[in-house]
């Protein structure tokens, strides 16, 4: 065979990760059901995953290159396929194992366009998985989330009491009002149904749990609680455990965006680096966005 045919069978990428876990967690963050579909995006800078749902949902999750200890990107363009996310999230599981670095090789496409992953961190055993792909029925759209107004209006909030916030609205009913106010600076978690329970964190009150906000005029806005819980239903235990911040922002229309941080960091690593604001290094997170559609509420009055 010539070498141009060789060449010519290079894989589009193939990549190794030094902790699997730290895969698994991202990719968990955004399963919010059993069957999931999600649509694989390969590039030079990283891999892309989305997940939605009936069109008012999506969640991406950034594993950016520098997350892998070996990243050879040889596609042109940037090819998009997708696979079962269950599927895909129990298979890398079988590769993690406590004590172990859980090093892995990912690999696309193989023979008849598997996904393949094997394990890299043993010389007597190997673990060795395909993953069958598809054809993506429609190309994930864009939600084109933008700003509401010349000041963003934003919220960080440690991500435990976020996540025990929305447990909790879970009682009252379907309906979720989020409430930003300026005077005085507040956000407003209300939900009303089988009964009415009101959530507000207090800015000047509290800046333990609310770390960050920025509002100029009220808005509110009224979301699916079952598309609202999915933002926080499978964080990992490490994010709550540090109780790191999570970030909210309203957008034009009232598109919300929620925005977390995942620790990719190496199993070899105890102590990770970390800034002068408590957050690791930007190459050890995986970044994780949500985007939810509010309900039309015409009742409620908002600036667009």
């Amino acid at each position: 065979m010539s070498s141009s045919a060789v060449e010519a069978e290079a894989p589009d990428l193939v990549c190794q990760l030094d902790n699997v876990q730290g895969m698994v967690d991202a990719l968990s963050a955004v399963r919010w059901k059993r069957h999931q579909d999600a649509l694989l995006e390969l590039s030079e800078h990283g891999i892309v995953l989305i997940v939605e749902d009936t069109g008012c949902l999506q969640a991406k999750v950034y594993l950016q290159r520098e997350l892998f200890v070996r990243y050879e990107y040889n596609a042109e363009g940037r090819p998009r396929f997708g696979v079962s996310l269950g599927l895909f999230v129990d298979c890398l599981n079988t590769f993690s194992a406590p004590g172990h670095s859980n090093r892995i090789e990912i690999q696309y496409p193989g023979p008849d366009m598997q996904l393949l992953v094997k394990s890299g961190d043993s010389l007597d055993a190997c673990i060795y998985a395909e993953i069958r792909t598809r054809i993506p029925e429609t190309i994930s759209w864009d939600y084109n989330f933008e700003p509401a107004g010349s000041t963003p209006l934003t919220f960080t909030v440690k991500s435990a009491a976020l996540k025990e916030a929305i447990d909790d609205l879970e009682w009252p009913g379907s309906s979720i009002q989020i409430i930003l106010q300026p005077d005085p600076p507040c956000v407003t978690f209300k939900g009303e149904g089988h009964g009415d329970l009101q959530i507000d964190f207090m800015y000047y009150a509290n800046t333990d749990l609310l770390i960050a906000f920025h509002c100029d005029r009220q808005v509110s806005y009224r979301y699916k609680y079952k598309f609202l819980r999915a933002i926080t239903s499978n964080l990992p235990s490490s994010v709550i455990k540090d109780n790191r911040g999570s970030k909210l922002s309203i957008g034009r229309g009232g598109m919300l965006k929620a925005q977390h941080l995942v620790s990719v960091s190496r199993s070899s690593t105890s102590h990770p680096l970390v800034d002068s604001s408590g957050h690791q290094q930007p190459s050890r997170i995986a970044y994780i966005e949500f985007f939810v559609k509010p309900e039309v509420d015409e009742d409620t009055v908002n600036n667009s």
